[in-house]
């Protein structure tokens, strides 16, 4: 006999049941609103203003950051299935930020070097 589990279809079928047509048309509907909200302070907040509402860039590109990363939660998350792996999610969001926080504080650093060396 053999010792390996038994995996049955149910354990199968609950880990791709879970994206249904609905629920792709609901996280299309929540990426699509996102990114209206970008585009409506890219193009009209930020550069002429509506109703009196105007941003800065100092406000508006942290809120591009936000909401950047939250089209790439849902787009890793669900379409591509990790919303369901916690660690995998984690791995693929947050490591590749981190890496890229690192890279901008060395090319700061960099930049001021050059910046010292013109003086």
């Amino acid at each position: 006999m053999s010792s390996e589990p038994i995996h049955t279809d149910m354990e199968h079928a609950e880990e791709h049941d879970t994206m249904t047509k609905k629920r792709i048309w609901n996280v299309f509907y929540i990426l699509l609103a996102i990114t209206t909200v970008e585009f409506i302070i890219a193009l009209y907040l930020v550069p002429i203003g509506i109703g009196g509402w105007h941003m800065l860039y100092s406000t508006a590109n942290p809120i591009y950051i936000v909401l950047t990363l939250a089209k790439a939660f849902f787009i890793v998350g669900y379409f591509m299935h990790l919303k369901f792996e916690k660690t995998s999610l984690v791995f693929a969001i947050i490591v590749p930020v981190l890496f890229i926080i690192g890279l901008i504080l060395v090319l700061t650093n960099e930049s001021h070097h050059w910046i010292d060396l013109r003086m």
